[in-house]
């Protein structure tokens, strides 16, 4: 059985498509999965693709890809910058993870600038919209152990 690569969503990420068109873009939260399935399908994996708004459901999404991920794909959204549970569970696992963010938060408001996620994450992409979505899964399968 080939391990999945975990594409974790969280707070808010559902209205993607309608919230902040101008800075997340029109493409929803569905499109994206869509997109993300078919690159992993062409490199050999499948995607267990899953968004919260709850912290904690985020945490137990993350234990199960210890036990049976090939590689996190985490836009942990706003829970970026005060999670301590998130950013714990990701210590756990020790295959490859990316953390995404759609816009690059380097650009915005000071309280988008110190992530969490960043110090227990294997590499961090921002600011290349949705596209980066699909690019984390190629970098991931290039990486992952099936």
């Amino acid at each position: 059985m080939t391990k999945k690569i975990f594409i974790i969503n969280g707070p808010n990420l559902n209205r993607l498509g309608t919230r902040e068109p101008h800075i997340y873009g029109s493409e929803t939260l569905a499109d994206v999965k869509a997109r993300c399935e078919a690159k992993a399908k062409e490199l050999g994996y499948e995607v267990e693709f899953r968004q919260s708004n709850f912290e904690g459901v985020i945490v137990e999404t993350i234990h199960e890809a210890v036990d049976n991920g090939a590689g996190i794909i985490i836009n942990p959204a706003g829970l970026t910058f005060t999670s301590v549970p998130i950013m714990d569970a990701l210590k756990m696992f020790d295959g490859p993870k990316v953390e995404l963010h759609i816009s690059n938060v380097h650009q915005r408001e000071a309280v988008y600038h110190n992530s969490l996620m960043s110090k227990v994450v294997t590499g961090v992409m921002a600011g290349f919209g949705t596209d980066g979505y699909p690019l984390a899964v190629e970098w991931i399968a290039k990486r992952a152990k099936k």
